[in-house]
């Protein structure tokens, strides 16, 4: 008896637990209603296979529980039994499966007036590409990948020449205006997911993977990588901004082109420190160092040249060039007290670590 209570009250407990549990959907931002449909669809099924299990198991451990004088006596096959066991089961895995398959369909197939822009996947930050005024992204080719072109972007196609290549981790989409994401990665495996867009899709390096989406509301929606794609996985973050197509219009206009300068034309001064900007970003050190004064996983950049550093076991440091080639090239020689011994030796050439210091003293 004291078996089947339990079962009984584990059922119970389930059922409360999940209708007063405070963690649940996110407000849905696009237009796949249908994912969610699915996975309510899902959670039914296997909702009530879980109780009637329970309650069978309860059911039988009171109804055939071992009595003084009795003993229970074999029998070996129910045919009746096995294919209604067979027919159930077959029902079951069709409902669960068919509504998954039917919006995957969907799901990969955009309509042809969709907006194109192209995702990278890189340990540990995204890199976003859209097409120019030509409305063709350019070729790409792994030869071509460098710290300044992490696509790998031909430099002889025309097509590329205009392509827009988004400064920062942050990808600005129109409200209401279907977008067909295609994925790359670089180096391992990568899967671009925003919760509230209900859509998620993994990157495979050497292939392209696509699907789409349409915006439904205004706002900024945490881009997340759903992969485990090495030490720094946690931070690989960056956000979706959906807006009014006006103001999409003006972002565009502000996005440098592979072949220099914005889409509007402005010139200006050569960027300080841009390569290195460039580095960090396609090597991932932004993505466990700030340049915001934010806390992350290690020491922030931001005023970091100049100032004093207090280091494991009490001894200070000041920052300057000498300590920072140490830090980047050999971290765990002089770790910052407070932070994890996490950074892994740099693969960086002399050229590159010396961008990289003349960025670092650019950002106040």
């Amino acid at each position: 008896m004291a078996l089947a209570l339990a079962l009984v009250l584990i059922v119970v407990a389930a059922l409360v637990f999940h209708y007063v549990s405070p963690w649940w959907l996110t407000p849905i931002a696009s237009n796949w209603q249908a994912m969610d449909d699915a996975l309510m669809l899902t959670l039914v099924i296997t909702g009530v296979a879980f109780v009637v299990i329970h309650l069978f198991v309860a059911y039988a451990v009171v109804r055939f529980r071992h009595r003084e004088g009795q003993r229970a006596s074999a029998e070996h096959g129910n045919k009746k039994l096995e294919w209604w066991l067979i027919g159930g089961t077959t029902l079951g895995i069709i409902a669960l499966l068919a509504p998954g398959l039917s919006v995957y369909a969907k799901l990969i197939d955009p309509p042809k007036d969709a907006l194109v822009f192209e995702v990278m996947g890189q340990q540990w930050n995204w890199h976003y590409r859209l097409p120019g005024k030509d409305g063709k992204l350019g070729r790409t080719e792994v030869r071509f990948m460098t710290a300044a072109n992490p696509f790998g972007i031909n430099p002889e196609d025309p097509n590329g020449q205009d392509d827009l290549l988004v400064d920062g981790q942050e990808i600005h989409l129109p409200l209401n205006k279907p977008a067909k994401a295609l994925l790359r990665a670089q180096d391992v495996l990568h899967d671009f997911y925003v919760p509230q867009f209900r859509t998620r899709m993994n990157m495979v390096p050497g292939i392209v993977t696509t699907f789409w989406f349409t915006p439904t509301q205004v706002g900024k929606f945490e881009v997340l990588c759903a992969q485990l794609c090495g030490m720094g996985h946690s931070n690989m973050r960056s956000q979706v901004v959906v807006e009014d197509e006006t103001a999409w219009q003006v972002w565009l206009t502000k996005q440098p082109t592979f072949g220099g300068g914005t889409p509007a034309g402005v010139g200006g001064p050569a960027e300080p420190g841009k390569m290195g900007r460039l580095l960090a970003q396609s090597k991932g050190c932004v993505a466990c160092h700030s340049v915001d004064g934010t806390q992350s996983v290690g020491p922030g950049w931001k005023g970091l040249f100049g100032k004093t550093e207090t280091l494991e076991g009490g001894k200070t440091v000041a920052v300057d060039e000498a300590y920072l080639k140490e830090a980047i090239a050999t971290p765990q020689a002089s770790l910052v007290k407070g932070f994890p011994p996490v950074m892994p030796p740099s693969q960086l050439s002399d050229a590159e670590l010396a961008a990289l210091i003349d960025y670092i003293k650019t950002i106040r």
